[in-house]
């Protein structure tokens, strides 16, 4: 196999990886903050939880693009 199929198996891998663990950590918070209802939260952590939606979101697409890299080349994720 090709160097730049093997990396792009790696980069999959430890990309999917991440974005689940960050996916879980996202979820859990939104659970938590629905649960408390309105409790003020510092604007820092409201904007920190923004941001890591907004990761999770473009880390998605970024597997999306791999995926679809994979299915073009044959490779096998």
């Amino acid at each position: 196999m090709d160097d730049w199929k093997d990396r792009l198996k790696t980069e999959y891998a430890q990309t999917k990886e991440r974005y689940e663990k960050l996916k879980a950590y996202n979820n859990k918070k939104e659970v938590e903050s629905n649960l408390m209802g309105d409790v003020v939260k510092k604007q820092e952590d409201y904007y920190n939880g923004r941001l890591m939606k907004e990761q999770q979101r473009a880390m998605g697409e970024y597997l999306h693009i791999l995926e679809l890299r994979a299915e073009l080349a044959h490779i096998d994720l």
